[in-house]
């Protein structure tokens, strides 16, 4: 096993106006600084301007996201609910990679109303699973997420967010490294 500090990109998944993704991120990116084992490259969709038709030559835009994609050893997606699912952007982002999801872990930060965006985090797991990523079990779901902030963007009671957080970091971490090494041994074949 290595040392060497685990390339984590975190990605917000929501590109809406007024949309409350920023705030959970922020949030999430605090918490992970904190972990101690892992370097945050925190791609928002809304910034990577990923265009809405894929052409057989990737835009200029395609190819800088990708590039932190394939950099990255592990992922965080950072996901709302819309109409019980996944917002229209991630899934564009998900498939403008290839090689560069293969054989690394994924997690999710969830959040939403009632359910906690839980019901977008199944439908990503399929998706990741066809990606050949490896789905951790443990994520972070923040329910009924606008009550649990404060204006400033704090959690106004954060110990079980923070418990969550952690214990799915230590996963991903786990993971992350078991992985980063076997591909460094063998490279993964799909």
């Amino acid at each position: 096993m290595t040392e060497a500090r685990i390339r984590t990109a975190v990605i917000v998944g929501s590109t809406r106006e007024g949309r409350f993704g920023e705030t959970v991120a922020r949030w999430f990116v605090a918490r992970a600084a904190l972990h101690g084992t892992l370097d945050i490259d925190l791609i928002d969709l809304a910034e990577a301007q990923l265009p809405s038709v894929m052409t057989a030559t990737p835009s200029a835009e395609v190819t800088a996201v990708t590039a932190r994609f394939s950099k990255a050893d592990a992922f965080v997606i950072v996901t709302p609910e819309y109409n019980h699912g996944y917002p229209a952007s991630l899934k564009t982002a998900l498939d403008a990679a290839r090689e560069e999801w293969r054989a690394k872990p994924v997690s999710f930060v969830s959040y939403g109303g009632v359910s906690g965006g839980l019901r977008s985090v199944e439908q990503l797991r399929q998706v990741c699973a066809e990606l050949h990523m490896v789905s951790l079990r443990d994520c972070v779901s923040l329910h009924n997420c606008r009550e649990l902030f404060d204006e400033t963007g704090e959690l106004k009671q954060p110990e079980g967010p923070n418990v969550a957080a952690r214990v799915m970091l230590d996963q991903l971490s786990w993971w992350a490294e078991v992985l980063r090494d076997a591909r460094a041994k063998r490279p993964y074949a799909a």
